[in-house]
């Protein structure tokens, strides 16, 4: 059977939020039409979606604030601070509820902590596309599948000092977005990749009008580092992981015995090659030269390795330095918590309108019961259409054998 998959992984990336969500901006220099093409895509994008409703309530913001169970998605590093011994968390992020009801991200993961520098945490995230049907070259229906994606996380996280630790992720990827079959006489298969995370954390205790508690925190996480991803046996034919660089500070201060309040940037960036500009002829079709491959007027070749990619995302923009600070997406986040037990959020995600144009707002709360804990966060959209707007999303967290003497880290409701 043969599919048209140029069409499939468009949809896909419509489905998954990747792409612009009414794009209208344009560069007046442009050598070619504003069609979307300054947006970076890659293969897999669910590993960017927020699995958890706690920092879903604060903008999709992570790298340095307070630890908990879903610490593996934004900073693993961070378990090393955790007060807990043990601790799970389930979620599930319904994505484009609003147009249906079977499309979304469903997550569990677990940490548990040996002794006061180390710790270990695992993961799994399964996206469902729902249902899909599948038609010939002539339009007639043929089968209906259930494209998913998953993915396996393992960390180990270690201390270096009072206020320094670290850790390293491995990662398996596995994408099934078609049956099998042919296409362009290629054989169609599931993606499958590997990767690594590494990343870094600080935190600096501070005693603020004789009250302990409060801290400087700074995080770094180097996310998906690993091999590109293909959906048949051409080996031409393959596309990036969404490898992403998140780093930023928190500063949290206990206002009273009872109040705690913090507040958290992220800066974000994808490290892969970002589109070049193609040379077009008269009629608007993409010059090919005589070695075969598409003639660049501005920009770099994409087609690299990815460790090569990595480090050509910073400079590889074809308008130069003011495009590479576009491609660098900005969330704030604000968490108030009352006696460790009720806590409301609030934040804000911006992305440049030549990258994407996510734009929106979130709010948020917590409640935390002995080891029982609810997260739940809302989106609302600035500009254009969300997958997630006006949905409410929940984790549940079970948080065991919390350390009641003097942690210096965080509130033990944050956890």
């Amino acid at each position: 059977m043969k599919i048209r998959l140029g069409l499939l992984f468009a949809c896909v990336s419509v489905l998954t939020g990747t792409v612009v969500f009414g794009q209208s901006a344009t560069y007046s220099q442009y050598s070619e039409k504003s069609d979307g093409s300054r947006v970076i895509n890659t293969a897999v994008p669910f590993l960017t979606i927020a699995p958890d409703a706690r920092a879903g309530g604060m903008g999709d913001v992570g790298a340095a604030t307070s630890p908990d169970a879903y610490s593996l998605f934004w900073n693993p590093a961070k378990y090393s601070f955790i007060d807990k011994t043990m601790g799970v968390g389930i979620s599930y992020v319904p994505w484009l509820r609003s147009l249906v009801n079977d499309i979304g991200l469903a997550s569990v993961s677990v940490f548990g902590k040996f002794g006061d520098k180390q710790a270990i945490a695992g993961s799994l995230r399964f996206f469902s596309m729902g249902e899909v049907q599948f038609t010939d070259d002539q339009g007639t229906p043929t089968i209906n599948v259930k494209p998913n994606e998953w993915a396996v996380d393992l960390t180990y996280s270690r201390k270096f000092s009072r206020e320094f630790s670290g850790a390293i992720a491995g990662r398996f990827i596995y994408s099934n977005l078609v049956p099998g079959g042919t296409a362009n006489g290629n054989e169609v298969r599931p993606g499958t990749s590997v990767a690594a995370d590494v990343a870094l954390y600080y935190h600096h205790p501070m005693e603020i009008k004789g009250i302990t508690g409060s801290s400087i925190d700074f995080g770094l996480n180097i996310a998906n580092i690993g091999s590109k991803m293909s959906y048949s046996s051409s080996s031409v034919q393959s596309d990036f992981i969404p490898t992403t660089l998140r780093l930023g500070p928190s500063f949290t201060m206990d206002i009273d015995e009872y109040n705690r309040f913090s507040l958290s940037l992220d800066l974000i960036k994808l490290l892969v090659p970002t589109p070049p500009v193609y040379q077009r002829d008269s009629t608007g079709s993409i010059v090919i030269g005589s070695d075969g491959k598409k003639v660049i007027y501005k920009g770099m070749d994409p087609n690299v390795s990815p460790v090569k990619g990595m480090i050509q995302s910073f400079y590889d923009a074809p308008y130069g330095f003011k495009e590479e600070i576009q491609e660098i997406d900005v969330a704030i986040a604000a968490e108030y918590w009352y006696n460790k037990l009720f806590s409301v959020r609030a934040g804000y995600f911006y992305e440049s309108v030549y990258k994407g144009d996510r734009q929106f707002f979130t709010i948020g709360g917590g409640l935390r019961y002995n080891v029982f804990g609810l997260d739940f966060s809302y989106l609302i959209p600035v500009k254009n259409n969300n997958p997630l707007q006006h949905t409410l999303q929940f984790t549940l967290l079970f948080n065991f054998d919390a350390n009641k003497k003097g942690s210096t880290q965080g509130t033990s409701g944050t956890n």
